[in-house]
C-alpha cells in the first residue's frame, strides 16, 4: 500500500491556528462504517451518539514546555532543543536545531546560563543526547520557568495561555505534543456524560518523537514508528472488562488512546490486563481491531500515520471520501480543529 493513496488537498486556511474559546463549540463529523455515511453535527451533541453502559477512555497524559531556546556557550549561535525522553536523571533525548552545529561536548546555555546543557551523543535525523545542569530545584521547576509549550510546526500563532494546549483531565507530564482529540471535553460535559449513564476511563499515554516525523517511504508497510510510553491501572483494565462483559461499546478519545488498547489487545490477550511498557504499534488498513468499537478523533495530516489508522477503522474510502467533504465543509484541520466520531450505526436515526 502506497503512501500517496492517503494524500489529499487541504487548503492552507483550514489549519487551525488558534483554539476556541468554548472547548465544546468545535464541529462534529461523524461517520458510520456500517452505513457508509457522513454527517456533519456539533460536538456538544456527542451524548447523542453515546448509550449508558459506553464507555470513553481518555489519555490524561499532560504536555512539557517542552521547547527551549538557547545559545551556544562558546559562541552565542542561537539554538533550538525539543525535549522528547528522559534516558536517566537530567539527561535527555532531544531534537536540535541546527543540529550541525552541536556536536559531542558543546555546552548549551539558556536563561542566561541558569540552564546548561552538554551534549554526550550524537544521533541521526537531528537528534541529540543532551545533559542537564542547573542549581536549585528541579529540572522541571526549571522548564515551566524557561520551556516554551512544543506547538506542532503548522501552528503560527502564538499561545497565550498554556492550559489551553492541555486536557482538562492532564494528570502525568511526559508528552511533547497533546492528546489533542481530548481538547473537545469540559469537566461539566464529562460529569453530564457520566450522569448519563456513560462510563469514563483513563489510560496514560506519552506522546512522543513520532508527532513530528512525515512518512518518509513510500509505501506504508516500509514504515517504523517510535516507541511511546503508556500506562493501563487496574481499574481501568476492570472497567473495561465489565464494559465488555455487559455489551456497552468502548470508545477511544484519539489516536494514542486506541494504540494504547489495541496494543495491550494483541497477542492473544482476551481481556485488558494492567500494563506498562513502551509501544510503536503502528495501525493501517487491514489491522484487525480488539480494543475498541469506535473513536473520536480531530483531522489528520495528509499521509501521516494516524490518518492511516483512522482509515483502517472506517475503511480508507470513506475516510477519503469523509476529508473531501469537511474540505469542502471548511471544516477546522488539526490540533486546534473539528472533530470526528467513527461509530458503527451512529448514522441509521439520522
Amino acid at each position: 500500500m502506497r503512501v500517496e493513496e492517503f494524500n489529499f488537498n487541504l487548503p492552507e486556511h483550514l489549519i487551525a491556528q488558534t483554539p476556541l474559546k468554548d472547548r465544546t463549540k468545535s464541529r462534529m463529523m461523524v461517520v458510520d462504517p456500517e452505513m457508509g455515511r457522513v454527517e456533519n453535527r456539533a460536538f456538544s451533541e456527542v451524548s447523542e451518539f453515546l448509550q449508558p453502559g459506553d464507555c470513553l477512555v481518555l489519555n490524561d497524559t499532560r504536555v512539557m514546555p517542552a521547547r527551549l531556546y538557547g545559545m551556544k556557550a562558546d559562541t552565542g549561535a542561537k539554538i533550538e532543543v525539543l525535549l522528547l525522553k528522559e534516558e536517566e536523571k537530567d539527561t535527555w533525548k532531544t531534537l536540535v536545531k541546527p543540529a550541525k552545529r552541536i556536536k559531542e561536548g558543546t555546552v548549551i546555555s539558556f536563561g542566561d546560563g541558569r540552564l546548561k546543557a552538554t551534549c554526550m551523543q550524537e544521533g541521526d535525523q537531528g537528534e541529540r543526547v543532551l545533559k542537564f545542569d542547573y542549581e536549585g530545584g528541579t529540572f522541571f521547576e526549571m522548564l515551566d520557568e524557561l520551556g516554551e509549550m512544543p506547538l506542532p510546526p503548522y501552528i503560527r500563532e502564538q499561545l497565550n495561555d498554556r492550559e489551553r494546549y492541555q486536557t482538562v483531565f492532564s494528570k502525568h507530564t511526559g508528552s511533547v505534543a497533546a492528546p489533542t482529540a481530548g481538547l473537545h471535553f469540559t469537566e461539566e460535559l464529562i460529569a453530564d456524560l457520566q450522569e448519563r449513564g456513560i462510563h469514563v476511563a483513563y489510560i496514560t499515554l506519552h506522546v512522543g518523537l513520532g508527532t513530528f516525523r512525515p512518512v518518509t517511504a513510500e509505501n506504508v508497510e516500509e514504515h517504523e514508528m517510535h516507541g511511546e510510553y503508556y500506562q493501563v491501572s487496574k481499574g481501568t483494565a476492570n472497567l473495561l472488562n465489565q464494559v465488555r462483559s455487559e455489551g456497552g461499546r468502548i470508545i477511544a478519545v484519539g489516536t494514542t488512546s486506541c494504540r494504547t488498547l489495541e496494543t495491550i489487545m494483541q497477542n492473544g490477550a482476551e481481556s485488558f490486563q494492567e500494563q506498562s511498557g513502551w509501544t510503536d504499534i503502528f495501525i493501517y488498513p487491514g489491522f484487525e481491531f480488539k480494543g475498541i468499537d469506535g473513536m473520536i478523533t480531530n483531522f489528520h495530516l495528509p499521509q501521516s500515520t494516524l490518518i492511516m489508522l483512522v482509515s483502517a477503522l472506517a475503511g480508507k474510502e470513506l475516510i477519503m471520501k469523509a476529508y473531501e467533504e469537511a474540505v469542502q465543509q471548511e471544516y477546522r484541520f488539526f490540533s486546534f480543529g473539528d472533530s470526528m466520531l467513527i461509530l458503527e450505526g451512529s448514522t441509521k436515526h439520522l
